[in-house]
């Protein structure tokens, strides 16, 4: 349980190894040490950096839990192993998968596969953390977003229309977890300077994760439903919002 002080005694990160996460693991276990719960593709070499790191980073304890983004009948055995050393304060969706933006929109296999792990998978968690946080009364998700799913735009329609999903899906539970104690954070970041985006030319108002995991953390403990990152992406947002279809679609990518 969340102590007197506000700090977590056990973390869940789904997506062990996202370097956002991390982060957001990281800005947690500078204020206060805590139990944190890994959860990662088995096979993914990344995973005993990820618990090396976590662990220098203060962690009391590490554990490692098998997370097949795509294998959504293991979902709640996953959930549930999580779960198995007490109840989880901060559950922290950060797995996401991107590709060429073009190839995406014409190759109906990619297509789908980033459509099942960013959205239909980031909906299969949700559900499970849900009800385990509605069980124990409390308890906070930070999901992952992106500015991409505020505003789909034609230079990445496919991974934009993933993230205004899981955008949509986790705002409305964390209208529906409200009146029974837990609350949801969607973080809408724009460019991040992680390995996930060195693919892509750097944009402006680009941010390193350190930024985005201080302000996700705050958010998360003020109980705030969205949070930008960096801030005036709310503002340059509000404006892109209201542009005409006609004009937005010429505005450079």
């Amino acid at each position: 349980m969340i102590n007197a002080v506000g700090n977590p005694q056990t973390l869940l990160l789904l997506g062990g190894t996202s370097e956002i996460g991390l982060a957001i693991v990281e800005e947690y276990l500078r204020k206060a040490p805590a139990r944190v719960v890994l959860a990662a593709l088995p096979n993914d070499p990344l995973r005993e950096a990820a618990v090396a790191q976590v662990k220098a980073a203060g962690a009391t304890k590490v554990d490692l839990v098998d997370f097949d983004a795509l294998d959504t009948e293991s979902h709640p055995k996953v959930i549930d192993e999580a779960w198995a050393g007490g109840d989880v304060d901060i559950a922290v969706v950060a797995f996401a998968l991107d590709g060429d933006a073009e190839e995406l929109w014409q190759n109906q296999r990619k297509a789908v596969l980033v459509a099942n792990i960013n959205y239909t998978a980031a909906v299969s968690v949700g559900v499970l953390i849900g009800e385990k946080m509605k069980a124990q009364g409390f308890g906070r998700i930070i999901a992952m977003s992106s500015v991409a799913g505020e505003r789909v735009k034609r230079a990445n329609f496919v991974y934009g229309s993933t993230k205004a999903g899981l955008d949509g899906f986790y705002l409305g539970l964390g209208e529906a977890l409200a009146p029974f104690g837990p609350k949801v954070t969607v973080v809408r970041p724009g460019m991040v300077r992680t390995k996930f985006s060195a693919h892509v030319k750097e944009a402006p108002l680009t941010v390193n994760k350190e930024d985005v995991a201080a302000l996700a953390v705050a958010a998360s403990d003020k109980g705030k439903e969205i949070v930008w990152a960096p801030g005036p992406f709310r503002f340059v947002m509000m404006v892109l919002r209201h542009i005409p279809r006609a004009i937005f679609r010429k505005l450079p990518v």
